[in-house]
C-alpha cells in the first residue's frame, strides 16, 4: 500500500486496467436523464447513453458528486493511514472540484489535497497515471501536487468530432450552422484552453480524411511532444483509434500509445465516432 492514494472523478476515463494495477480511486459523476440520475460507469454505460439519446432525442446532463459522495470514498483510505491526492476535472466545467474541497475539510488538515487538473477525459487520465507512478516511487502528497501543477500546463488534447448532431442538441451549434455543417460534412476539432473546451479548427470531407489530417498534424509536431505516453480516446470508433495507434507506433518513437474509451463527458457532448489524441508537451528549452 502506497503512502499516497490517487483519486480522480469518472470524467477522467481512466481504464479499468490502470485502476487495478495502480490502486486508483474513482468517484463517479452522475448522468441525468429527466428526473433519473445514474452513477457514471457503475449504473450507466456509454452505449446506454447513445441508445437513450436516439430513443428520446434529448441529451443527458452530468452532475458532480456531492460532498457526501467524496467523504464516503475518502474515509476508508484516511482510516488506513493513507494521504489522498484527488485530481479533479476542470473547475470551469463542473462543481466537482469545489465539492471535493468541501469534503476535504471534514478530515484532518493536510490529509487530502485537491488538484484542479484544468482538463477532461484522457488528459486527466494521463495526469492520474503519472501521479500514481510518483506515489509508487515514494513521493509524498505535497510533492505529487507540485508535479501535477507543473504537468497540467503541458498536457494538451485534440478531439475530432464526427458529427455536429450532439453539439447541436446540446445547444453549442445553431440550427443553421448544424444544417450547413451536416451538408458540407464539417467535423470540428476541439481543444482545451484555460480549463475550457473550445473549437479551434474544422475538417471537411470524409471521416477517414479528417483522421488522416489530424494524425499528420500530430506527427509533424511530434518532436515537441513527450514520447513516454500518448493516449488515444475513442467512442464507438475502435477502428480509427487502432489505426491512429498503429500509425504512431510505426512513424514516431512514442514509447507507449494507449487506447482508452471515452466515457460520459465525450459521449454526452461530442457523440459517437469521436476520436481524440491526448499528450504532454516536452519541457520548453531555455
Amino acid at each position: 500500500m502506497t503512502q499516497v492514494k490517487i483519486f480522480a472523478d469518472s470524467i477522467s476515463d481512466v481504464p479499468d486496467s490502470w485502476i487495478e494495477q495502480h490502486d486508483i480511486g474513482i468517484v463517479p459523476l452522475y448522468v441525468v436523464f429527466g428526473e433519473s440520475a445514474y452513477k457514471d460507469k457503475l449504473e450507466i454505460t456509454t452505449t446506454d447513453i447513445y441508445r437513450r439519446v436516439d430513443e428520446y432525442d434529448e441529451l443527458p446532463r452530468t452532475a458532480a458528486p456531492s460532498p457526501a459522495d467524496f467523504i464516503a470514498a475518502f474515509a476508508p483510505c484516511i482510516e488506513q493511514g493513507q494521504d489522498i491526492v484527488f485530481i479533479s476535472m476542470s473547475s470551469k466545467l463542473s462543481s466537482t472540484y469545489q465539492n471535493a474541497l468541501i469534503a476535504a475539510e471534514e478530515f484532518p488538515a493536510g490529509r487530502i489535497r485537491v488538484v484542479d487538473s484544468m482538463h477532461v477525459s484522457g488528459c486527466i487520465a494521463l495526469l492520474v497515471l503519472k501521479a500514481a507512478l510518483a506515489a509508487k516511487d515514494g513521493a509524498n502528497a505535497q510533492k505529487i501536487v507540485e508535479l501535477l501543477e507543473e504537468w497540467r500546463e503541458r498536457v494538451e488534447m485534440e478531439v475530432l468530432v464526427d458529427s455536429l448532431d450532439y453539439l447541436h442538441k446540446g445547444g453549442r451549434v445553431s440550427s443553421v450552422k448544424h444544417m450547413i455543417g451536416s451538408l458540407l460534412k464539417i467535423r470540428p476539432v476541439l481543444k482545451i484552453k484555460d480549463g475550457l473546451v473550445i473549437s479551434t479548427d474544422k475538417y471537411r470531407g470524409k471521416t477517414e480524411k479528417a483522421v488522416e489530417r489530424m494524425l499528420q498534424h500530430f506527427i509533424d509536431n511530434f518532436p515537441k511532444i513527450d514520447k513516454d505516453l500518448v493516449i488515444v480516446a475513442q467512442t464507438l470508433a475502435e477502428k480509427a483509434a487502432d489505426y491512429i495507434r498503429t500509425t504512431l507506433l510505426e512513424q514516431t518513437d512514442a514509447k507507449e500509445v494507449a487506447i482508452i474509451e471515452g466515457g460520459c463527458a465525450i459521449s454526452c457532448h461530442c457523440g459517437p465516432r469521436t476520436v481524440a489524441i491526448m499528450y504532454m508537451r516536452k519541457v520548453a528549452q531555455a
